[in-house]
């Protein structure tokens, strides 16, 4: 949607978060209800300088089309992977047009010159001092072709999100908070470590707690990778959420299961839901995947002790893994469904760039294509080693039709904490999912390239090597 900001004599800035081929608002693959308000633009909104008089448009593509004639001095537009042809694509429309853009977001960091030539600046790292300095550059005509995020990035006392400036009718919610950025753990298939390093990055407690008050949320998400990296940050934090009263939805590992007072603390604080990513039923592939401190036979205990606290659990699964074979898929699936896992979702294992996997299947010539915006999680984009594409992208399917069979969704529902209004209307939103994700995955040419094994080239300008360390994306709002 769009929202405008104006002052005297303005400099007319349109922030863009690009559609992708399961998050548009036409065609898309989501509903209304799966959708809630990215923090990106609201928050790039909020970091305007006081002193600079800007007019700001604020377009969200998961709900609305860019305008034809949309007529702005400058377009800053977030990047994630998968939305990354449709950025460039627009940044090319627009500086066809006379207008300045810039490119920021996850995609940026992770790989700098793919996005450098589609733009007249980049944003590598997180923008909460690069891009007011940006806009002062620009306002006196000395815009540099990239900002760097500089060391030592404090996030006490930044401007809450301009949540106000995107229509909260047309989402799920717009009570969506972050307090913590980044993620101690190293897993090699994760954007995390690559992008944004190991050193999580915290906001003060009173900060968080203030922005909930004046935002007036009862009912929020925190879109935090991993809320509870820090535990002694996450014990005050759900103290001090205690007295507000609140029901909150998040992220945090299965690690909060073997932690009891923090478990309590969190239930406390008004903790209702949590996604955690489970990833395998095999020990050999989270061993690999440097994610060892997930164990199999303890997943029907995490969600007991979620349960037993009222926690429900979205519990997150990826197929494709070097030691997953055809039976995986269903296997998957009603292991889910034995353990009561409330939202069990499944994802094709995806080399985001310069992560760890990207650059071990790339090594090893198994990087079948670089179209980025197929690495959305539902796209065979590499030669699995058990399997065919195609028996990995129909079997993902199968796992999640089996999953979210009427029959299964019976199972499941009566063990759920959540209120039966909220149980009901998740799982028929993800069954609608499951039976409509054909629609998106016609791998058929990619199975043609698999089969001669002929990898895809390297875009002119890519460039392969690791992104360089502790890059950091510049707001979260990745979340879309």
């Amino acid at each position: 949607m769009i929202s405008r900001v104006a002052g005297p004599a303005t400099i007319r800035i349109a922030l863009v978060s690009p559609k992708g081929p399961l998050y548009r608002h036409r065609g898309g693959i989501f509903r209304k209800s799966l959708r809630y308000q990215p923090l990106t633009l609201t928050t790039l909104a909020a970091l305007v300088p006081a002193d600079l008089d800007v007019e700001l448009t604020l377009i969200d593509e998961g709900i609305v089309d860019v305008p034809e004639r949309l007529d702005v001095d400058l377009v800053g537009l977030t990047v994630i992977t998968g939305t990354a042809p449709r950025a460039y694509e627009l940044s090319e429309r627009f500086r066809a047009r006379g207008m300045k853009t810039v490119l920021g977001g996850p995609h940026v960091t992770l790989i700098p010159d793919d996005a450098q030539p589609h733009a007249d600046s980049i944003v590598v790292g997180y923008a909460e001092d690069a891009w007011p300095q940006l806009l002062r550059d620009f306002a006196v005509g000395e815009m540099k072709h990239r900002y760097d995020q500089q060391p030592g990035l404090d996030l006490a006392d930044r401007p809450f999100a301009r949540r106000d400036l995107l229509p909260s009718r047309r989402y799920l919610t717009n009570n969506v908070f972050e307090a913590t950025r980044g993620c101690v753990h190293n897993c090699d298939f994760c954007v995390v470590p690559a992008a944004w390093g190991r050193k999580p990055l915290q906001k003060p407690v009173a900060d968080v707690v203030e922005d909930i008050r004046q935002h007036g949320a009862r009912k929020l998400i925190f879109v935090d990778l991993n809320l509870i990296a820090d535990r002694a940050y996450a014990a005050r934090l759900f103290e001090a959420l205690i007295p507000l009263r609140l029901q909150w939805y998040g992220l945090a590992t299965v690690l909060l299961a073997e932690d009891p007072e923090l478990l309590e603390l969190a239930a406390r604080s008004g903790c209702r839901g949590l996604l955690m990513g489970l990833e395998s039923i095999s020990p050999e592939n989270l061993r690999a995947s440097r994610k060892g401190f997930n164990s199999p036979e303890q997943f029907a205990r995490v969600v007991e002790r979620l349960h037993a606290h009222g926690i429900a659990l979205q519990g997150c699964f990826v197929f494709g893994l070097d030691g997953d074979d055809p039976d995986v898929f269903l296997k998957t699936a009603q292991f889910a469904i034995d353990a009561r896992i409330d939202l069990p979702r499944f994802a094709i294992v995806t080399p985001f760039p310069n992560t760890g996997l990207y650059n071990r299947l790339s090594a090893e010539g198994r990087i079948l294509t670089r179209n980025w915006e197929l690495y959305d999680g539902q796209h065979v984009v590499f030669q699995p080693k058990r399997m065919s594409v195609r028996e990995l992208q129909e079997g993902t399917e199968a796992a999640w039709k089996h999953a979210y069979s009427v029959r299964s969704i019976l199972t499941r529902l009566p063990h759920s904490p959540a209120p039966w209004g909220v149980r009901l209307a998740t799982n028929l939103g993800y069954r609608f999912y499951a039976n409509h994700l054909s629609r998106f995955n016609n791998c058929d040419w990619i199975i043609g390239r698999a089969s001669q094994h002929e990898p895809e080239p390297l875009p002119v300008q890519l460039t392969v090597g690791r992104a360089s360390a502790r890059v950091r994306q510049p707001v979260t709002g990745g979340h879309r």
